[in-house]
């Protein structure tokens, strides 16, 4: 046990924010927004803790903290983080401030149950990253799915009921394959501790079917193709808010329970089925980026720009054994899931502010269609630069963060195998394509109508959510190195672990 219990605080802190702000809603002319503000914050700033305290030089599980839950089968409420889980905690705490923010004025219809939703879903997010008990993370994955499913239904668009349903059955009926999977590995091992499934001995047939089931849980959660439908219709739906949780984090979950899970546990399968994942990354890459440049929704051409980017990660995760079959050494397959790694951590920050831009217009002309702007740089100079700067992040320019995953993965995709780094690298003309294409048609040309005429420019709390995106965006695109250095070790010996234990 640590002196301070950080994880507990950042999975519980914002639980029970939530909890006081549906409270405190009941009095008369409350105002749930501070308090809101105020609980997000104190989460973020602990969560800062765990960077500040965390010792780069080991892979081990840091600020663990462990206590029996239901003892009758060895379930234990054990936290602990590594250098993977770190900067996803942090970036979940950091997008939650951003998101109760950016609902301050917008949200008028229960503003108090729209913020406690997301403040109790940043909490059970946070518990997906810190859990090593396999049930703990079980109830954090599941749990986290309802206030979503709330703040899509409650406050989405017409077609909402629509959209949460399909996002619950998609997300749920792969979660009941991992959760059969986590019983049969506690009945070989006893134990429902994640760090106990690592080093199960398991048969070529048991790793295989255990994939399968992880695969069908992470896959829909990333989202891959084929079963990548389920996100377009969300994205559009959801509110602002809920679009940017979606992007930023929820996204990250499948990316993380496939380092967590499927590459340790069952690395024998993973190297057998490598080529299934580098195949539906490839496709997700290739496909979904023409499918988005056809988009006339904007946030349905984000969606889209979302699943491709993912494509990315998933490519870097799964060319680790082709790498180390080439080269006989670990450094490449090192370089690909880093290369992942920072790709899910960059895709987090830029996607969220696409889609807050996207939320800014969307709050003046209630429009989301491309054809319904142009030339609103005329009339809003500073955040017409602020999406440009973001699409440009998006596409992978140099100097941003967007740039440093993609250059890692292709030049491990380089040393894997010549087309997939040819096929990887057409993200870098298509993501420039639909990026670039959607600020020529809505920020760039002469004033489109009077509608855009009308348009005021961001105000000052719109500024400061942009902002600190922007500045983040730029901070890892110019110096990664505070990002690699924490994860450094954990993948190491994640590479390590999996090229002992193939058989």
């Amino acid at each position: 046990m640590t002196e301070m219990p950080i994880l507990s605080f950042v999975i519980w802190l914002p639980i029970v924010g939530g909890l006081l702000v549906l409270a405190d809603s009941q009095r008369e002319n409350s105002n749930p927004r501070p308090l809101a503000l105020a609980f997000a914050m104190v989460t973020f700033l602990v969560s800062l803790l765990l960077y500040s305290g965390f010792d780069t030089t080991t892979a081990e599980m840091q600020f663990q903290e462990k206590g029996s839950w239901i003892s009758a089968f060895n379930v234990y409420y054990h936290l602990g983080v590594d250098g993977i889980s770190v900067p996803l905690i942090i970036l979940t705490t950091f997008t939650t401030v951003l998101v109760v923010l950016a609902g301050w004025e917008v949200i008028k219809n229960k503003p108090a149950q729209y913020l406690a939703a997301f403040l109790i879903m940043e909490g059970l997010m946070n518990g997906v990253f810190a859990a090593l008990d396999a049930v703990l993370f079980y109830v954090f994955w599941e749990g986290m799915l309802i206030p979503m499913f709330l703040i899509i239904g409650i406050w989405g668009g017409p077609q909402r009921v629509y959209a949460t349903i399909k996002f619950f059955l998609y997300t749920f009926l792969g979660s009941v394959f991992m959760l059969v999977a986590l019983i049969y590995m506690y009945t070989q091992s006893g134990s429902f501790a994640i760090l106990d499934f690592h080093v199960l001995k398991l048969g070529l047939t048991e790793q295989i079917l255990i994939f399968l089931a992880f695969l069908l849980a992470f896959a829909v959660k990333v989202p891959m193709w084929p079963v990548h439908t389920w996100l377009p219709d969300a994205h559009v739906e959801a509110p602002t808010g809920g679009s940017v949780v979606l992007a930023a984090i929820m996204l990250k979950i499948g990316g993380y329970g496939f380092l967590r899970f499927s590459l340790p546990i069952t690395p024998d399968a993973s190297s057998h089925l490598d080529w299934l994942i580098i195949l539906m990354s490839l496709v997700a890459v290739v496909y979904i980026g023409f499918v988005a440049l056809v988009q006339q929704d904007m946030k349905k051409l984000i969606a889209y720009s979302s699943i491709a980017h993912m494509g990315f990660v998933t490519l870097g995760f799964f060319l680790v054994f082709t790498l180390m079959e080439n080269n006989g050494s670990t450094a490449g397959a090192q370089m690909g899931i880093e290369g992942g790694m920072v790709q899910m951590v960059s895709h987090g920050f830029i996607s969220a502010a696409l889609f807050l831009c996207v939320g800014v217009l969307y709050d003046r002309m209630h429009s989301r269609q491309i054809a319904d702007y142009g030339g609103v740089v005329n009339t809003m100079p500073v955040f017409g630069g602020l999406m440009v700067f973001f699409a440009m992040a998006n596409s992978g320019l140099p100097g941003t963060s967007g740039f440093v995953g993609e250059f890692l993965v292709v030049l491990a995709s380089f040393k894997a195998n010549v087309w997939f780094a040819f096929l990887a690298a057409t993200t870098l003309i298509l993501g420039a394509a639909y990026s670039l294409w959607l600020v020529k048609r809505v920020v760039f040309g002469d004033i489109g109508n009077h509608n855009v005429a009308k348009l005021q420019d961001i105000n000052n709390r719109e500024l400061v959510i942009l902002g600190s995106l922007a500045f983040v965006v730029l901070l890892f695109g110019i110096w990664p190195a505070p990002l690699v250095e924490v994860m450094q070790a954990s993948i190491e010996n994640l590479v390590a672990h999996v090229a002992i234990s193939k058989l």
